[in-house]
């Protein structure tokens, strides 16, 4: 019987679902891509703003303090770092712009995917990402400052609709028994962005004074490649039934993303969401808070996307090059590309992992795990002017925190939202999660520069103990959703708001009444 199943669950994969997942995906790919590309040319690209901006490096050791009459002079040297200053505030400008672009358009992903169909809605959001390339690579041509930050802005803007429009639909035509493993995929294509970016962003390959602009606008290619093969991809069957009512055009969808599996069960999935989709109508961001129902997944959904972005991740993405270089490192860029390498490959192995173990089990795990990396990334540079092989373990460090994010805190939360709610209220829940998500990625891009520059060696710890809340977090309140049906995991939330507001006994004895209704 066993063997049955599993058969059936290996047929569910078919060739449209792989395109369709595939091509989905490739919107991640983009993201985690532009999200790697600024750091390896970051010198290179601050000489070019130089440049452009008429600022010249300050060399303190080669200033003349004597005048022509030989007097000595007290120049102020806070007017000789306006132009460092300057230049700091347009990098990370640059860096953090795409985070706001990715703010802002999040929290209209749920109007867009509802207007137009997840399909449809990836088409079109496709144009920003191609106008967003295709200003980064015409940034030689004009202030290319002002042309940068523009196509980050633009860029981020895509990715920030991308972000939502894609867990949405790949949770929606995903079967259950691969929902998970599917959904794993959205971190495995940031990953491998953020690796091929990495690798292209070498000096001798793209990342030199003369190949920049190109690096930076060739994520366009893949969005040019996903909006052609969208074309070839079915709408979700869950948006046709639920929203539109087609029923018929839902089974015709289905049955190109399942082959001859039967799918009488999934039928009914639907139509149950439904159900309840129509005894709620539509369900406002403004009703996600207010209503007792939705409070507790909503806290659990944005929590974990703030864990993903104040576990300190991106600062490893954003500004690697220059931990390395503190660290010690000879060669900062291929240290870089060698976290890229783990990140991809512990990527993939959390494809595996998380239907075998569970969501929430890896998740907490994961945190664990960085936080005990960020304790010993912090004493190696503590210590590294006493004890040079201390550099060492920085590396280690480093490599393991990123080993432990991609374990579970990495790919989970991209797709557990669309897991903790029905077809109701998914679309607005994507939305406030994406803008979570978002504007705690805008604050790390934007300050952590500078926190590193306060605090540091010991900028590490903060996260350190940001980790140790979300862990404490995540224990008491984050479900397992793994092997669970959006009503089962709807009912559980359910049954926890039952048993706080009833007490123990009589959310049992509730439940056992509601399962005599049920037979």
């Amino acid at each position: 019987m066993e063997k049955t199943s599993k058969m059936q669950e290996e047929k569910h994969l078919t060739g449209t679902l792989v395109l369709s997942v595939f091509t989905a995906v490739l919107g991640f790919f983009q993201y985690g891509y532009s999200l790697g590309v600024i750091n390896a040319p970051q010198r290179v690209i601050e000489a070019h703003y130089s440049r452009v901006l008429g600022i010249a490096p300050i060399d303190r050791s080669a200033i003349n303090f004597t005048d022509t009459n030989g007097s000595v002079i007290f120049p102020d040297l806070e007017e000789l770092d306006v132009g460092k200053s300057t230049l700091t505030l347009y990098w990370s400008l640059s860096v953090s712009i795409f985070a706001i672009g990715g703010m802002i358009s999040s929290f209209t992903v749920g109007w867009v995917g509802d207007k137009l169909g997840r399909v449809k809605a990836m088409l079109a959001v496709n144009v920003l990402s191609i106008i967003g390339n295709l200003f980064m690579g015409l940034a030689k041509f004009g202030p290319s400052h002002i042309l940068i930050i523009a196509g980050r802005a633009i860029t981020g803007l895509y990715c920030g609709l991308s972000s939502g429009l894609v867990p949405m639909y790949v949770g929606e035509i995903s079967p259950t028994a691969l929902r998970g493993a599917l959904g794993t995929l959205h971190q495995l294509a940031i990953v491998t962005g953020i690796l091929i970016s990495q690798v292209l962003g070498l000096d001798f390959l793209l990342g030199n004074d003369d190949m920049w602009p190109l690096l930076l606008g060739l994520s366009g290619a893949a969005a040019v490649l996903q909006f052609f093969l969208l074309l070839l991809c079915p709408e979700s069957p869950r948006y046709l039934y639920i929203k539109l009512g087609k029923v018929e055009e839902a089974k015709k969808s289905l049955k190109r993303l399942r082959g001859d599996c039967d799918p009488t069960k999934e039928i009914a999935e639907m139509e149950k969401e439904k159900q309840e989709a129509d005894s709620e109508k539509k369900v406002s961001i403004r009703k996600l808070f207010s209503s007792s129902s939705y409070r507790q997944p909503v806290i659990v959904a944005l929590m974990v996307q703030i864990s993903q972005q104040f576990s300190g991740i991106n600062a490893i993405f954003y500004y690697s090059t220059n931990i390395f270089v503190r660290a010690g490192v000879d060669q900062p860029v291929y240290a870089t590309i060698g976290v890229g390498v783990v990140n991809t490959v512990f990527t993939v192995i959390s494809v595996f992992l998380v239907e075998k173990t569970g969501r929430r089990s890896l998740f907490i795990a994961g945190l664990i795990g960085m936080l005990a990396s960020a304790v010993a990334m912090t004493v190696g540079l503590v210590l590294l002017s006493t004890f040079a092989w201390m550099s060492y373990m920085s590396m280690v460090a480093i490599f393991l925190f990123v080993i432990f994010f991609e374990v579970g805190p990495g790919p989970i939360p991209w797709f557990i939202v669309a897991e903790l709610f029905s077809q109701g209220p998914r679309p607005a829940a994507i939305a406030i999660a994406g803008l979570c998500n978002w504007t705690c990625n805008f604050i790390i891009g934007m300050c952590f520069q500078y926190i590193a520059d306060l605090c540091g060696p010991y900028v590490f710890m903060i996260f350190a103990v940001l980790l140790l809340g979300f862990i404490l977090f995540a224990y008491f309140k984050v479900p397992e959703t793994k092997g669970k049906s959006f009503e089962e995991i709807s009912a559980e939330f359910r049954r926890k708001r039952r048993s706080a507001v009833k007490g123990p006994k009589a959310a049992t004895e509730l439940e056992d009444l509601r399962g005599s209704e049920e037979a």
